[in-house]
Protein backbone atom coordinates (compact mmCIF):
# COMPACT_ATOMS: atom_id res chain seq x y z
CA UNK A 1 0.00 0.00 0.00
CA UNK A 2 3.07 2.17 0.91
CA UNK A 3 4.81 1.47 -2.43
CA UNK A 4 1.73 2.32 -4.39
CA UNK A 5 0.77 5.82 -2.55
CA UNK A 6 4.89 6.08 -3.26
CA UNK A 7 4.15 5.48 -6.81
CA UNK A 8 0.97 7.65 -7.18
CA UNK A 9 3.46 10.96 -5.70
CA UNK A 10 5.66 10.02 -7.88
CA UNK A 11 3.71 10.04 -11.12
CA UNK A 12 1.82 13.54 -9.89
CA UNK A 13 5.31 14.99 -9.48
CA UNK A 14 6.27 13.79 -12.68
CA UNK A 15 3.05 15.02 -14.41
CA UNK A 16 3.32 18.25 -12.83
CA UNK A 17 6.58 18.91 -14.01
CA UNK A 18 5.87 18.15 -17.72
CA UNK A 19 3.10 20.16 -17.25
CA UNK A 20 5.66 22.97 -16.30
CA UNK A 21 7.70 22.02 -18.83
CA UNK A 22 5.20 22.13 -21.62
CA UNK A 23 4.33 25.77 -20.74
CA UNK A 24 7.37 26.98 -20.71
CA UNK A 25 8.21 25.78 -24.08
CA UNK A 26 4.76 26.62 -25.17
CA UNK A 27 6.02 30.04 -23.66
CA UNK A 28 9.67 30.30 -25.73
CA UNK A 29 7.87 28.97 -29.33
CA UNK A 30 5.31 31.91 -29.23
CA UNK A 31 7.58 34.86 -27.70
CA UNK A 32 9.48 34.76 -31.30
CA UNK A 33 7.98 38.09 -31.62
CA UNK A 34 8.42 38.89 -28.07
CA UNK A 35 4.30 39.06 -27.25
CA UNK A 36 4.48 36.55 -25.09
CA UNK A 37 6.01 38.78 -22.65
CA UNK A 38 3.15 41.43 -22.60
CA UNK A 39 0.61 38.81 -21.95
CA UNK A 40 2.50 37.20 -18.94
CA UNK A 41 3.05 40.73 -17.38
CA UNK A 42 -1.25 41.21 -18.08
CA UNK A 43 -1.32 38.18 -16.10
CA UNK A 44 0.54 38.42 -13.32
CA UNK A 45 -0.96 42.49 -12.38
CA UNK A 46 -4.07 41.47 -13.65
CA UNK A 47 -4.25 38.39 -10.49
CA UNK A 48 -2.17 41.21 -7.99
CA UNK A 49 -4.87 43.31 -8.44
CA UNK A 50 -7.71 40.68 -8.29
CA UNK A 51 -6.50 39.35 -5.07
CA UNK A 52 -6.28 42.40 -3.23
CA UNK A 53 -9.67 43.63 -4.16
CA UNK A 54 -11.08 40.15 -3.09
CA UNK A 55 -9.28 40.39 0.33
CA UNK A 56 -10.52 43.68 0.96
CA UNK A 57 -14.07 43.11 -0.48
CA UNK A 58 -14.23 40.41 1.76
CA UNK A 59 -12.95 42.32 4.66
CA UNK A 60 -15.54 44.86 3.73
CA UNK A 61 -18.76 42.22 4.18
CA UNK A 62 -20.25 42.72 7.33
CA UNK A 63 -23.27 41.41 8.89
CA UNK A 64 -25.44 44.26 7.76
CA UNK A 65 -28.53 43.05 9.87
CA UNK A 66 -26.32 42.65 13.34
CA UNK A 67 -24.88 46.04 12.92
CA UNK A 68 -28.52 47.40 12.34
CA UNK A 69 -30.18 45.84 14.87
CA UNK A 70 -27.30 46.55 17.26
CA UNK A 71 -27.79 50.40 16.21
CA UNK A 72 -31.24 50.64 16.93
CA UNK A 73 -30.51 49.04 20.55
CA UNK A 74 -27.94 51.73 21.22
CA UNK A 75 -30.79 54.51 20.27
CA UNK A 76 -33.00 53.13 22.41
CA UNK A 77 -31.28 53.56 25.01
CA UNK A 78 -32.20 57.34 25.57
CA UNK A 79 -30.38 60.74 25.57
CA UNK A 80 -26.91 59.15 24.61
CA UNK A 81 -28.37 56.84 22.31
CA UNK A 82 -27.02 58.60 19.53
CA UNK A 83 -23.19 58.67 20.84
CA UNK A 84 -23.32 54.40 21.39
CA UNK A 85 -24.98 53.85 18.13
CA UNK A 86 -21.34 55.96 17.01
CA UNK A 87 -19.57 54.06 18.93
CA UNK A 88 -21.21 50.80 17.80
CA UNK A 89 -20.04 51.81 14.13
CA UNK A 90 -16.65 52.67 14.76
CA UNK A 91 -16.12 49.07 16.31
CA UNK A 92 -17.41 47.40 13.35
CA UNK A 93 -15.20 47.80 10.45
CA UNK A 94 -16.55 47.70 6.56
CA UNK A 95 -18.26 50.67 4.64
CA UNK A 96 -21.64 50.13 5.36
CA UNK A 97 -20.52 50.95 8.96
CA UNK A 98 -19.13 53.92 7.69
CA UNK A 99 -21.91 55.30 5.89
CA UNK A 100 -24.38 54.96 8.84
CA UNK A 101 -21.95 56.60 11.06
CA UNK A 102 -21.64 59.48 8.87
CA UNK A 103 -24.99 60.11 9.26
CA UNK A 104 -25.19 59.68 13.37
CA UNK A 105 -22.77 62.02 13.41
CA UNK A 106 -25.27 64.75 11.59
CA UNK A 107 -28.10 63.96 13.61
CA UNK A 108 -27.53 67.24 15.23
CA UNK A 109 -27.80 69.15 12.48
CA UNK A 110 -31.40 67.53 11.40
CA UNK A 111 -32.59 64.74 9.35
CA UNK A 112 -32.15 66.58 6.03
CA UNK A 113 -28.06 67.20 7.10
CA UNK A 114 -28.65 62.80 7.77
CA UNK A 115 -29.46 62.16 4.35
CA UNK A 116 -26.67 64.32 2.64
CA UNK A 117 -24.41 62.92 4.69
CA UNK A 118 -25.24 59.34 3.72
CA UNK A 119 -25.72 60.01 0.12
CA UNK A 120 -22.01 61.99 -0.01
CA UNK A 121 -20.42 59.43 2.36
CA UNK A 122 -22.16 56.63 0.41
CA UNK A 123 -20.40 57.97 -3.16
CA UNK A 124 -16.96 57.94 -1.50
CA UNK A 125 -17.10 54.20 0.01
CA UNK A 126 -18.27 53.14 -3.26
CA UNK A 127 -15.48 55.03 -4.78
CA UNK A 128 -12.94 52.76 -2.37
CA UNK A 129 -14.88 49.52 -3.16
CA UNK A 130 -14.14 49.84 -7.10
CA UNK A 131 -10.95 51.14 -6.95
CA UNK A 132 -8.18 49.15 -9.28
CA UNK A 133 -11.06 47.75 -11.37
CA UNK A 134 -10.69 50.13 -13.95
CA UNK A 135 -7.13 48.90 -14.23
CA UNK A 136 -7.79 44.93 -14.13
CA UNK A 137 -10.57 45.81 -16.97
CA UNK A 138 -7.52 47.14 -18.81
CA UNK A 139 -5.20 43.72 -18.55
CA UNK A 140 -8.55 41.87 -19.71
CA UNK A 141 -8.72 44.23 -22.91
CA UNK A 142 -4.83 44.34 -23.37
CA UNK A 143 -3.89 40.93 -22.77
CA UNK A 144 -6.34 39.36 -26.11
CA UNK A 145 -4.97 42.33 -28.16
CA UNK A 146 -1.30 41.67 -27.34
CA UNK A 147 -2.38 37.92 -28.66
CA UNK A 148 -3.49 39.39 -31.76
CA UNK A 149 -0.71 41.29 -32.41
CA UNK A 150 1.26 38.16 -32.03
CA UNK A 151 -0.55 36.53 -34.31
CA UNK A 152 -0.05 38.73 -37.09
CA UNK A 153 3.50 39.17 -36.55
CA UNK A 154 3.41 34.79 -37.11
CA UNK A 155 1.37 35.42 -40.07
CA UNK A 156 4.36 38.09 -41.33
CA UNK A 157 7.23 35.40 -40.28
CA UNK A 158 4.81 33.10 -42.76
CA UNK A 159 5.04 34.84 -45.67
CA UNK A 160 8.42 35.93 -44.99
CA UNK A 161 9.70 32.09 -44.98
CA UNK A 162 7.52 31.85 -47.75
CA UNK A 163 8.93 34.85 -49.75
CA UNK A 164 12.77 34.16 -49.03
CA UNK A 165 12.08 30.32 -50.39
CA UNK A 166 10.48 30.82 -53.47
CA UNK A 167 7.73 28.03 -52.58
CA UNK A 168 4.98 27.50 -50.39
CA UNK A 169 5.08 24.35 -48.01
CA UNK A 170 3.65 23.43 -44.75
CA UNK A 171 7.35 23.51 -43.17
CA UNK A 172 7.90 26.67 -44.04
CA UNK A 173 4.91 28.06 -42.59
CA UNK A 174 4.62 26.07 -39.51
CA UNK A 175 6.67 27.95 -37.36
CA UNK A 176 4.95 31.28 -38.39
CA UNK A 177 1.73 29.74 -38.06
CA UNK A 178 2.40 27.98 -34.76
CA UNK A 179 3.51 31.27 -33.29
CA UNK A 180 0.22 33.07 -34.27
CA UNK A 181 -1.85 29.95 -32.56
CA UNK A 182 0.07 30.26 -29.36
CA UNK A 183 -0.13 34.17 -28.67
CA UNK A 184 -3.96 34.04 -29.70
CA UNK A 185 -4.50 31.20 -27.14
CA UNK A 186 -2.34 32.95 -24.49
CA UNK A 187 -4.13 35.90 -24.58
CA UNK A 188 -7.50 34.42 -24.43
CA UNK A 189 -6.47 32.34 -21.47
CA UNK A 190 -5.41 35.26 -19.50
CA UNK A 191 -8.68 37.33 -20.79
CA UNK A 192 -10.85 34.70 -19.54
CA UNK A 193 -8.84 34.28 -16.38
CA UNK A 194 -8.95 37.83 -15.23
CA UNK A 195 -12.69 38.46 -16.52
CA UNK A 196 -13.85 35.58 -13.93
CA UNK A 197 -11.92 37.76 -10.92
CA UNK A 198 -13.57 40.71 -12.53
CA UNK A 199 -16.89 39.47 -12.56
CA UNK A 200 -16.83 38.30 -8.94
CA UNK A 201 -15.73 41.34 -7.17
CA UNK A 202 -18.48 43.52 -9.40
CA UNK A 203 -20.74 41.35 -7.93
CA UNK A 204 -19.52 41.79 -4.77
CA UNK A 205 -19.58 45.94 -4.87
CA UNK A 206 -23.39 45.66 -5.68
CA UNK A 207 -24.23 43.25 -3.10
CA UNK A 208 -22.08 45.81 -0.37
CA UNK A 209 -23.92 48.79 -2.33
CA UNK A 210 -26.86 47.46 -1.62
CA UNK A 211 -26.39 46.74 1.70
CA UNK A 212 -25.71 50.20 2.30
CA UNK A 213 -28.61 51.70 0.49
CA UNK A 214 -31.08 49.49 2.76
CA UNK A 215 -28.96 50.69 5.92
CA UNK A 216 -28.97 54.10 5.00
CA UNK A 217 -32.96 54.14 4.60
CA UNK A 218 -33.43 52.25 7.83
CA UNK A 219 -31.24 54.80 10.02
CA UNK A 220 -32.97 57.47 8.37
CA UNK A 221 -36.07 55.86 9.02
CA UNK A 222 -34.80 54.85 13.10
CA UNK A 223 -33.61 58.58 13.39
CA UNK A 224 -37.25 59.47 12.73
CA UNK A 225 -39.57 57.52 14.43
CA UNK A 226 -36.90 58.68 17.61
CA UNK A 227 -37.37 62.22 16.74
CA UNK A 228 -40.99 61.74 17.53
CA UNK A 229 -40.96 59.80 20.17
CA UNK A 230 -42.02 56.47 18.48
CA UNK A 231 -40.06 53.10 19.24
CA UNK A 232 -36.96 52.68 16.92
CA UNK A 233 -37.73 49.08 16.70
CA UNK A 234 -40.84 49.86 15.06
CA UNK A 235 -38.98 51.20 12.18
CA UNK A 236 -38.90 49.22 8.77
CA UNK A 237 -36.19 46.55 8.45
CA UNK A 238 -35.52 46.52 4.87
CA UNK A 239 -32.47 44.05 5.49
CA UNK A 240 -34.38 41.58 6.94
CA UNK A 241 -37.56 41.90 5.51
CA UNK A 242 -35.58 41.48 1.68
CA UNK A 243 -33.90 38.23 3.67
CA UNK A 244 -37.00 37.69 4.45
Amino acid sequence: MKLYALLLLQDAAANEGGFTNMLVQRFNEGNEGGFMWPVLICLVIGLAISFERIISLNRSDVNTRKLMRSVKEALETGDGGVSQAEEVCANTRGPVASVVQAGLLRFDEGMDAVEKAVVAYGSIEMSFLERGLVWLSLFISLAPMFGFLGTVWGMILAFDAIEQAGDISPSLVANGIKVALITTVAGLIVAIILQVFYNYAVSKIDRIVAEMEEASVELIDALAMMTMGRPVRGAPDASSDEGA
